[in-house]
């Protein structure tokens, strides 16, 4: 149940990039996966040449991913989005990036899985007579953080309220001052960054692959319906319900079960509730 709790709060930080993305903005990017991985990569390379802690070299590389989530919708909305072709051309478009970026990976560093090192992974505290590793206790404080800095930002700056508003009324938006297309690209590229850092996270707690993002398309968009389109508070309470119910099918089923159940609590989301339990 403990490493339940803290998987979760590690999958908020997993979800928070594709609840912006998908939740807010509507737009269907199946490639966040990828970035995610792509981040956990950066990680170790200056890992492994510098010695650098791997989750800060993701907070010092998020600007990096912020620019190039920009520049990937630009693109997006250029070729698509601009023209309305983005439901199934925009869709395969994502489906592309993917298959790039995983392809690029294998190239490059192999099939084989990388890990990093830093003094917190291997060791662990006690309390309450349960050890808990640091390599879960970490990445699961950095998450929670994250996921508080996002609804801060959402809730309380002007950009943040844009965001909010520029897929319910981008007419209204433009009474405002503001640009929706400049107040789209500022999410997109946050929602890229944050995949970059939790990439970061993932690879503190188990090694990578580059075929890891397979593992985590259908816990990203299990995470965001469940939770509710746009909700972040209910990212994070669905981070830690799937965690939890991964953790107690891992232990009781095996964790080959660990995949079905994100779909399965995906597609009973969408039959019972669609709109998620906190959905806007």
């Amino acid at each position: 149940l403990v490493a339940g709790l803290l998987v979760g709060g590690f999958y908020a930080a997993v979800s928070l990039g594709i609840s912006l993305i998908f939740g807010l903005l509507d737009i269907a990017n199946i490639a966040q996966p990828a970035f995610l991985i792509l981040g956990s990569y950066a990680a170790y390379v200056l890992n492994s040449a510098y010695g650098l802690d791997p989750i800060l070299t993701g907070l010092l590389l998020t600007p990096l991913f912020y620019l190039l989530g920009a520049a990937v919708y630009r693109v997006y909305y250029g070729a698509f989005e601009r023209r309305g072709e983005e439901s199934l051309r925009g869709l395969v478009f994502f489906f592309g990036l993917l298959f790039i970026i995983e392809v690029s990976l294998s190239l490059k560093y192999g099939v084989d899985y990388r890990l990093v090192e830093a003094s917190y992974i291997g060791k662990s505290i006690e309390w309450g007579g349960v050890g808990i590793a640091y390599r879960l206790l970490v990445p699961c404080v950095v998450g929670l953080l994250m996921t508080l800095a996002l609804y801060l930002f959402l809730g309380r700056t002007f950009y943040g309220r844009a965001i909010m508003a520029v897929s319910q009324d981008a007419g209204a938006l433009r009474l405002m001052g503001a640009d929706p297309i400049r107040i789209k690209t500022i999410a997109f590229g946050i929602g890229i960054a944050a995949a970059s850092l939790a990439g970061a996270l993932l690879i503190t707690i188990a090694p990578v692959v580059p075929s890891s993002d397979r593992d985590y398309i259908g816990r990203m968009f299990a995470i965001t319906v469940l939770g509710g389109m746009g909700s972040i508070g209910g990212t994070l309470v669905a981070a830690i319900i799937l965690g939890v119910v991964e953790s107690l099918m891992g232990t009781f089923f095996g964790p080959s079960w660990s995949l079905a159940v994100s779909f399965g609590i995906l597609l009973i989301a969408l039959a019972v509730r669609p709109a998620g339990l906190f959905g806007r």
